[in-house]
């Protein structure tokens, strides 16, 4: 990893990018949970203060453009295809043995630098892809604010077993003297984060999850209790960079902890990120049909991101009304609870769990803990479906998924499949009346179990929903999609027209 870090450098040379990010005014963010939500937070404040911003985040769910915005809109096929081409062939002309063309990631930073010194915006949000240390986006030199988000266990085989290995791994973006900002953090995790700090002299500050009232009645624009950590983050990382630049007085900077500007407040109630805690309709379901199908997005994968996703998950039901249930649920009855809607009609509902995860993630570790905080919010899944995942990622601008492969290799699937019937089986008792006997067309999937199936691909098991739908018109189903960000974004391709 150092040395493909090193090389960065090299590119840099060659594409004349040393000038052009020494002076751009950069916020840096690193992190295992959050970095994407606190990032949109970030653009979005600075964007309704007047700013011309550059957001700079990974992955993407549809087109690669997302990864690019500019004043808060991904970047127009003309622009990037300029800018890309630009980029590739002076590094296709100037590479060798020696020094190979950039992997993957490593171009997608530098073409970033590129984009947003070119288009001259003036903050330039740059979100870590993997760890810190060694991350494309550090060769940033001399950013403006650093900051870091909730630390948990996540790509441990690259960044380390324990917090603290991790920990120093996202200190990595801090520079020496320049100002960083974090939220609460594990006490493994703090204990470094502050040593590396107080090695390079950073001023580190522990920012508390916004206050609800600082919002004078509006709502944060992304979904979930956890976002109000990440907006705390994200207020501090704007008045900071304000302050420094000389747009925001130091008497104003502390005011802001009780009084928070209205572009500010407007900025996190209008903030929009898809695929976390997003809830799509699906279109293509006919109308006339008094129930719709739901699906409630969200690319948590972590143990603590999955927990946070299970908790939005089982409010969101509720609050929109498509289910309801009393204050201590009776999970017996569960299935047959009843929404009155669309004119007093009584509706009853399903939930269903469509999930992949990377085969370096530990199912073991994330279901228990999917299915304990859906069980204790009263809510529990009539069947689970698992899918691989089948997104052309290298493609620019190509909305279309793989042809399905009769010969896919679907044992990773089977290993989830097996966890999630050793949980269910496990928690017997406590999830009676939950049966699935009256979801008819399995024979599309290739191995139906009693609480979960086996699809080969998204294409039939959005199928087969949509036609759950058409022939139980009583029941309403909502679909959480979650574990991978990949598959939220192939089930967004699939279901928005």
């Amino acid at each position: 990893m150092e040395e493909r870090f090193s090389v960065l450098f090299q590119y840099l040379k060659m594409l004349e990018l040393e000038e052009p990010i020494s002076n751009m005014k950069i916020i840096h963010v690193a992190g295992t949970k959050g970095k994407g939500s606190t990032c949109t937070f970030t653009e979005s404040i600075l964007r309704n203060c007047g700013f011309r911003t550059g957001l700079f985040t990974s992955p993407h769910l549809i087109d690669i453009r997302e990864r690019f915005r500019l004043d808060g809109v991904e970047i127009c096929e003309e622009k990037f295809l300029a800018y890309f081409w630009w980029c590739y062939d002076r590094l296709k002309e100037k590479t060798d043995d020696g020094v190979p063309m950039p992997t993957f990631f490593h171009f997608l930073a530098l073409l970033a630098f590129k984009i947003f010194s070119e288009e001259q915006v003036d903050v330039c949000i740059m979100e870590v892809g993997l760890g810190g240390k060694y991350d494309a986006t550090n060769v940033v030199q001399a950013p403006i604010v650093c900051g870091i988000t909730s630390l948990g266990y996540d790509h441990m085989e690259i960044l380390g077993n324990t917090l603290g290995e991790i920990a120093g791994e996202k200190a990595g973006i801090f520079k020496h003297r320049i100002p960083a900002f974090t939220v609460t953090q594990p006490d493994e995790a703090m204990h470094v984060l502050i040593d590396k700090a107080s090695q390079l002299n950073v001023p580190l500050q522990v920012t508390a999850p916004l206050d609800v009232k600082l919002l004078n009645g509006l709502k944060l624009g992304l979904e979930g209790q956890h976002q109000y950590v990440n907006a705390g983050l994200a207020v501090a990382l704007c008045s900071t960079w304000m302050n420094i630049n000389g747009h925001l007085e130091e008497t104003h900077l502390k005011e802001i902890q009780h009084t928070l500007p209205e572009q500010f407040v407007k900025g996190l109630a209008t903030a929009s990120l898809q695929g976390r805690a997003q809830i799509v309709r699906d279109e293509h379901v006919n109308n006339e049909i008094s129930n719709e199908l739901f699906f409630f997005l969200d690319g948590a994968h972590s143990p603590e991101s999955m927990e946070a996703c299970a908790s939005w998950f089982s409010v969101a039901i509720k609050d929109h009304n498509l289910t309801l249930f009393s204050q201590k649920p009776d999970p017996s009855k569960f299935s047959n609870e009843v929404v009155k809607t669309h004119g007093g009609e009584a509706h009853k509902s399903a939930q269903i769990l469509l999930f992949n995860c990377m085969s370096v993630r530990d199912p073991q570790i994330l279901l228990p803990h999917l299915m304990k905080t859906c069980a204790d919010h009263g809510v529990y899944f009539k069947k689970a479906l698992f899918v691989p995942g089948l997104s052309l990622y290298h493609k620019v601008g190509s909305h279309a998924l793989t042809p399905t492969d009769s010969n896919i290799d679907l044992s990773w699937q089977f290993t989830l499949q097996k966890v999630w019937e050793n949980l269910m089986q496990g928690n017997k008792g406590k999830n009676n009346g939950v049966a699935s006997e009256d979801l008819t067309g399995m024979e599309l999937s290739v191995s139906n179990c009693e609480h979960s199936a086996v699809f080969s691909s998204l294409p039939l098991v959005i199928n087969w929903l949509r036609d759950r739908v058409q022939q139980s018109q009583s029941t309403r189903f909502q679909v959480l999609v979650t574990g991978s960000i990949h598959l939220v974004g192939d089930v967004l391709k699939l279901i928005k027209k």
